[in-house]
């Protein structure tokens, strides 16, 4: 899975969640899936079952799959430390065999892409403006190594019983992260791959979050996301679109 689409799905479910946690009790369950149309060469639409979990503590919060600690918790700032998985691995096979071929890469040169834990720290400002959010976080798994700075705005609506956040955001990808999952390992190079490495590179996004509740304790949650790839991650030859999208759709009980 592309976690730019995982900051879909990822980032999804942190923002989807995050719209629900306004309103909701202190734990949530349910279940989801999401619709991923992947950029990486020859792999088509996936379909990614999504377990859902949520709690609002006084400090403590579990927010899909992402969770953390508030040092400052204010309706008008939050100040917290986060951990989230990053789903980007995905399987070589996956990947198609042709299209791999026509960029001059053989299949069963390269290897599987693992998914890691990011730690960091989060700040949210909130108003009548809507809300920004600024994270950044590093991979506390060492498989990629590398660090992600992310900036978001939102703004809340509702409309009718449903309550709808537009956003916009940017997504800054270290070298070390961007290489791990966009380009071309050392140990693929020495088998005889040709090497590429992206380096460093922005990811701007733009999507849409919605929640509808049933009575008091039932949700219908989702979110639409679409990424604009940067040159330095479409070049690169595991990558066949410039772009990618997703649907998320879940459902919820709070208690």
């Amino acid at each position: 899975m592309n976690r730019l689409l995982f900051v879909c799905t990822l980032t999804a479910l942190p923002i989807a969640a995050s719209a629900q946690q306004q309103d909701a009790s202190r734990w949530g369950i349910g279940a989801g899936a999401a619709a991923i149309d992947s950029p990486y060469a020859g792999e088509d639409i996936r379909i990614r079952p999504i377990p859902l979990l949520s709690y609002e503590g006084e400090r403590f919060f579990l927010r899909g799959p992402t969770g953390g600690y508030h040092f400052i918790d204010t309706p008008a700032f939050s100040f917290d430390f986060i951990g989230a998985a990053r789903l980007d691995g995905f399987d070589i096979e996956d990947l198609g065999v042709d299209e791999l071929a026509a960029r001059g890469v053989d299949r069963r040169l390269l290897e599987d892409r693992d998914d890691q834990l990011d730690a960091g720290l989060g700040l949210s400002w909130r108003g009548d403006f809507g809300e920004l959010q600024l994270r950044a976080v590093t991979d506390i798994t060492d498989t990629s190594g590398g660090q992600e700075v992310s900036l978001t705005y939102s703004y809340r609506m509702q409309m009718g019983l449903f309550t709808v956040t537009p956003l916009v955001g940017v997504s800054y990808l270290s070298a070390d992260l961007a290489d791990y999952y966009y380009g071309i390992l050392d140990e693929e190079v020495s088998r005889g791959v040709a090497d590429y490495k992206p380096g460093a590179a922005v990811a701007p996004q733009a999507g849409v979050n919605f929640m509808r509740p049933f009575g008091e304790h039932w949700a219908l949650m989702g979110s639409v996301r679409y990424v604009l790839l940067p040159d330095e991650f479409s070049d690169s030859p595991l990558i066949e679109s410039d772009s990618s999208a997703s649907l998320f759709l879940g459902l919820t009980y709070r208690f």
